[in-house]
């Protein structure tokens, strides 16, 4: 008769645990010290030229100085960022498709759309905030508006003539917040992106737009558009002569936006570290500095669970703006 087997030891079994999941855990650190080993490819919601898009370029450069390895802006611009989000949604999750995005993508779409072609929570491993700012309602400089009330006063002359566009969900709210907050009626008029709306703008298309000021303040710096407010709380210090559109006489009307980085869903959290590390460096280059200066935003900095945090609290602000707009998902 064969003896039955013992139980092994406590401490052997311990002992066979721990090696376990060491040994599970060396390919993932192997993995992140050795990232990134290959280019690292940013996709970016919006088109070329947009706040988004230079902000990417600006911390791209910065991750290609840190690591030697180059940087690939892909411009998946369209659905309001959900073919990008979508697109790095379904990628390896290895660190190398990296959303630079915005609030658009992860905290109004789910409240503009019934359906999403992605999740903006289950999909995505958030890596870093990285910056914040405002926007400016611009005007073409031979509009009849010499301030924020002419521009309100034309509206309610004419209900639903008047029309302003957006290219993204940043730049629709802050209109929609106005209409709401004016009592106006103005007719919105949506883009793929904020500088194809500009373009309308300035060849007559739409009569108004409110957008990022990295976007419109070049314009109006140009003289090709004329600013008529501010969006935030504050002046921009781009625009100091500027009024924000509260002071201006909408009461009570505050919009800003922010920009984010997210990886796949899935990503080794060391590698969402070392992603972490990087951008957070990255932010402090003399790029980002440059376009953080010229668009008059600021730099923000985030661990990836201050992120998701951040980005759950915004979701349930934006869905109160959206709601209160009267604005049904489509």
């Amino acid at each position: 008769m064969q003896e039955q087997s013992r139980p092994r030891p406590r401490r052997t079994w311990l002992a066979a645990a721990l090696a376990l999941s060491a040994g599970s855990l060396l390919p993932q650190l192997a993995a992140a010290q050795a990232f990134p080993a290959k280019p690292i490819t940013f996709v970016v919601p919006f088109a070329a030229g947009s706040a988004t898009d230079q902000i990417a370029r600006a911390l791209g450069q910065s991750v290609t100085d840190q690591t030697k390895q180059p940087v690939v802006v892909d411009n998946k611009g369209g659905a309001s960022g959900q073919i990008a989000a979508s697109q790095v949604a379904r990628a390896p999750a290895d660190g190398y498709t990296v959303l630079i995005t915005t609030n658009t993508t992860h905290a109004a779409n789910e409240h503009l759309y019934k359906k999403l072609s992605y999740d903006p929570v289950k999909d995505f491993a958030p890596i870093t905030g990285l910056g914040k700012g405002g926007q400016v309602m611009v005007v073409r400089p031979d509009a009849p508006y010499k301030n924020v009330m002419d521009l309100v006063a034309a509206a309610k002359k004419t209900p639903g003539k008047l029309s302003f566009g957006s290219g993204s969900s940043s730049s629709r709210m802050a209109g929609e917040m106005f209409k709401q907050l004016s009592g106006t009626d103005i007719l919105h008029v949506p883009y793929k992106s904020n500088p194809n709306a500009i373009t309308d703008l300035m060849g007559g298309q739409i009569d108004f737009m409110i957008t990022d000021t990295s976007t419109g303040v070049p314009q109006v710096k140009g003289g090709k558009l004329k600013a008529l407010g501010i969006s935030t709380v504050e002046r921009n210090p781009l625009l100091p002569e500027v009024p924000t559109i509260a002071e201006a006489g909408v009461k009570g009307y505050d919009m800003g936006y922010w920009f984010a980085a997210y990886a796949p869903a899935g990503t080794p959290p060391a590698v969402v570290a070392k992603l972490q590390e990087l951008l957070a460096a990255a932010t402090k280059s003399a790029a980002a500095k440059s376009f953080f200066e010229g668009s008059g935003s600021v730099a923000w900095s985030t661990s990836p669970d201050e992120l998701a945090r951040f980005q759950a609290a915004e979701t349930a602000k934006w869905g109160k703006v959206i709601k209160a707009a009267g604005i049904e998902p489509e």
